[in-house]
């Protein structure tokens, strides 16, 4: 899993410092995003040519870090 975090990105330059997928200008919120909206791997990899199935990989990877270290906002039931 550590190889594919090495693929986020994080450049004050670049999307203002959101992070991003190696360096291109594509944020990993904006493919979270298409991910639960029910956008497929295979369409996500077709409408942006540069990204690799890695990639998609990688953005779920670094969501399940950050949750595991977010203060939980959530009301308790």
């Amino acid at each position: 899993m550590e190889n594919l975090l090495e693929r986020i990105t994080i450049d004050e330059k670049v999307c203002n410092g959101k992070p991003t997928i190696r360096g291109y200008r594509i944020t990993v919120k904006t493919i979270l995003e298409y991910i639960a909206a029910g956008e497929t791997f295979e369409n996500l990899l077709m409408a942006y040519p540069f990204l690799e199935k890695e990639d998609i990989n990688a953005c779920l990877h670094y969501a399940v870090r950050a949750v595991d270290n977010e203060t939980h906002f959530l009301k308790a039931a």
